[in-house]
């Protein structure tokens, strides 16, 4: 049984996040800390000159009022926000919090997912604990 399991959301259309929330009871045994965390992608400096000054804040503000509500479906789950590159920010987030266990939804495979490395392969190829990737 795992003792704190991540899973991290992408509000992507074809992710199978409340499958991977369903995941976390039978993986903890319902004893394990879940935490849910949504990575807010960096704005490139050209485009954020035309964004309002207070977007990455409201933008922050509403992800986390969606994270509370998925969060609902785990009793005691946290919710985190992060900003920067997502593989990245999974893996440093599990690294610094003694994450044990990364229960991650992936879209359907596509031909650009053989040529492009996507967030769940990343996840999958550098994290240090367990990851599990729900299709």
């Amino acid at each position: 049984m795992y003792k704190h399991i991540l899973v991290p959301v992408s509000f992507d259309e074809n992710r199978k996040t409340d499958e991977a929330l369903r995941l976390t009871d039978p993986l903890g045994g319902g004893k394990a800390k879940v935490t849910l965390l949504h990575v807010v992608e960096h704005v490139p400096v050209y485009a954020a000159s035309y964004l309002p000054d207070d977007f990455l804040e409201e933008s922050r503000k509403s992800v986390l009022a969606d994270l509370r509500e998925m969060a609902k479906a785990v009793p005691g789950a946290a919710v985190e926000v992060e900003v920067g590159h997502a593989g990245a920010s999974i893996l440093d987030y599990a690294n610094e919090n003694g994450v044990d266990c990364i229960v991650i939804a992936s879209h359907d495979p596509g031909l650009q997912d053989y040529f492009l490395s996507g967030t769940a392969a990343h996840v999958v190829r550098h994290a240090h604990c367990a990851v599990h990737v729900v299709r």
